[in-house]
């Protein structure tokens, strides 16, 4: 199983009131739903493994080189020392290195790549896994990850984590017309505002599905752009002609990537905490008994 860490912490922020909070009066919502979401997601779904898969750069600069509108809308602070700062809740920030200290504590496997995104941690473990992968997230750019010949399937949050949507590629075809790596091309096509994405203009969801339906995937769609005898309308033509530059960089920026270098870690879920004397001493001073004993008590189980 591999969480989308801070799609789900920042689900449990906008989930759990800021009234839950610490001793000394410090808001920890996002820090106890997490804790919570796991403990749910272990008990539901059992896996063997378990990684939060983690942002070590969230806006990664070879993306936005290629794209520089990628994610820009989200920047709070621009820098050109370091790496531009995600727009974050006041009272979310202070709470991110908690779940740090948190999950290493627990020694529930924390994984993250300098220079990539969370997003292509989950590509590259999935295309390592030999097992079933469940991938947790409220992104739907992973959707181009699923895949039931290889038993790779993403568990979308409807309601916390307790209602999921199973995304399979059933899932998929029913409701875009698409298998997982078709969704890559189509949510290139039809772009994507939340991500920065600016999409082949005039080409929306439904005229995306259909132009993959007939002609395979990206590469066939440009091929018929260049092709006169083609059956794509003069204004199809015209808008994929229009946005060539556009098509030929946007594949590398959607597309999760598959062979991200990564950090010896150890994904087995544990049974107990690596640190007992630092998760109490954390227990004690963040107020998280009651959501940290229920996960405790989950994966002890």
């Amino acid at each position: 199983m591999l969480l989308d860490t801070a799609s789900l912490y920042f689900r449990a922020y906008f989930g759990v009131p800021d009234s839950v909070r610490a001793p000394d009066g410090t808001p920890v919502n996002a820090v106890r739903g997490l804790l919570d979401f796991i403990a749910r997601l272990v008990q539901d779904h059992r896996p063997d493994d378990l990684v939060a898969c983690w942002d070590n750069d969230w806006r990664p600069h070879w993306r936005v080189e290629l794209i520089p509108s990628y994610k820009a809308h989200r920047v709070a602070v621009e820098t050109e020392a370091g790496p531009d700062e995600e727009e974050t809740p006041d009272t979310l920030s202070p709470q991110i290195p908690v779940i740090m200290e948190v999950l290493e504590a627990l020694g529930i496997a924390r994984v993250g790549a300098d220079g990539y995104e969370a997003d292509d941690v989950i590509g590259t473990l999935t295309a390592r896994a030999t097992g079933p992968v469940d991938i947790v997230t409220g992104d739907r750019d992973l959707f181009q990850l699923v895949d039931d010949a290889r038993e790779r399937r993403v568990l979308y949050p409807l309601k916390g984590v307790g209602t999921l949507q199973l995304t399979d590629e059933a899932w998929l075809r029913e409701k875009y017309g698409v298998d997982g790596p078709g969704y890559a091309d189509l949510a290139l096509l039809r772009g994507d505002p939340s991500d920065g994405l600016p999409g082949v203009p005039g080409v929306g969801e439904k005229t995306a599905a259909k132009l993959l339906a007939t002609y395979g995937d990206l590469a066939g769609i440009m091929a018929a752009a260049d092709d006169p005898a083609s059956k794509l309308t003069p204004a199809q033509r015209a808008k994929l002609l229009g946005a060539r530059d556009y098509v030929a960089v946007a594949p590398r920026v959607v597309r999760v990537a598959p062979d991200v270098p990564l950090p010896p870690f150890d994904p087995a879920l544990p049974t107990e905490p690596r640190d007992p004397a630092a998760l109490d001493e954390l227990a004690a001073r963040w107020g998280l008994g009651g959501a940290l004993q229920r996960l405790l008590a989950t994966v002890r189980e």
